[in-house]
């Protein structure tokens, strides 16, 4: 994705100038012709609600946050369970027991300290999901859910881009 694409998908506009950390913690991916300083400026202004914290949505809220996206929403009602560890990148040994929303929001915040995180501790259906994208104000949302579209309805009819992720 260009930072033009973003634009076009009528993704979050620019963010102010980055600042002399942002500029080094990010200059990997700001190197990149396809982010440059414009891109990044519009992911630290974007949000995404990520929905579901197991083995698809560990790794991409590690990533969405590494990256630099500026709110991360993340919504899960599971609790980390032992044999959730060999998959769930997100949780560790100690956090057995404990909301994955909280497990999660813990780790990303090490990660990023800079990116805010919003833990929704809850299971996501449409209407919850309508709520949370109304109440909080996400530009994107990624279903990494085992199937919620099967329990929660349909989500293709929010008017937000929403992706849906499925594990093999």
């Amino acid at each position: 994705m260009t930072s033009d694409d973003c634009t076009r998908s009528g993704s979050a506009p620019a963010g102010p100038p980055l600042t002399a950390e942002q500029r080094d913690r990010y200059s990997r991916q700001i190197a990149m012709p396809e982010v440059g300083v414009a891109g990044q400026r519009k992911l630290l202004a974007s949000s995404v609600l990520v929905i579901g914290l197991g083995g698809l949505g560990s790794p991409a809220a590690m990533y969405l946050a590494a990256a630099g996206i500026g709110r991360i929403g993340l919504a899960d009602g599971d609790l980390v369970q032992r044999s959730n560890l060999n998959r769930q990148i997100l949780h560790t040994t100690a956090d057995i027991g404990t909301l994955k929303v909280h497990s999660a929001a813990a780790k990303l915040h090490a990660l990023n300290p800079h990116t805010i995180i919003t833990p929704h501790p809850q299971q996501v259906t449409a209407e919850t999901l309508t709520s949370l994208l109304t109440d909080y104000d996400y530009n994107f949302a990624l279903d990494a859910t085992d199937g919620i579209n099967k329990e929660g309805g349909n989500f293709d009819t929010i008017g937000l881009p929403l992706r849906h992720t499925e594990a093999p």
